[in-house]
């Protein structure tokens, strides 16, 4: 038996989708990060999470750690924004 999985279900799939588009706009957000030391910690830190967690299965827990990703996106960009003003 090679490393060869089945393909995903279409819940994980969609998943899936959720989990890289949410890693997509946290990393665009941090891009934002005017400090150069911060803007690294927080990648490798947002790395780091998604990395630990990339073989969760359980589909409750998945979808909580979506709802927090996206949670603490918008603080993020609410943090920038104040940081701009």
């Amino acid at each position: 038996r090679g490393g060869h999985q089945a393909p995903p279900s279409p819940p994980q799939f969609l998943r899936r989708q959720q989990v890289l588009q949410l890693y997509r706009a946290i990393l665009r957000a941090l891009r934002q990060v005017p400090a150069e030391a911060d803007r690294r910690y927080l990648k490798d830190w947002a790395r780091e999470e998604f990395r630990r967690n990339k073989d969760a299965t359980e589909e409750d827990a998945i979808r909580m750690m979506i709802t927090q990703g996206n949670m603490q996106l918008r603080e993020l960009q609410r943090t920038l924004k104040l940081a701009k003003s």
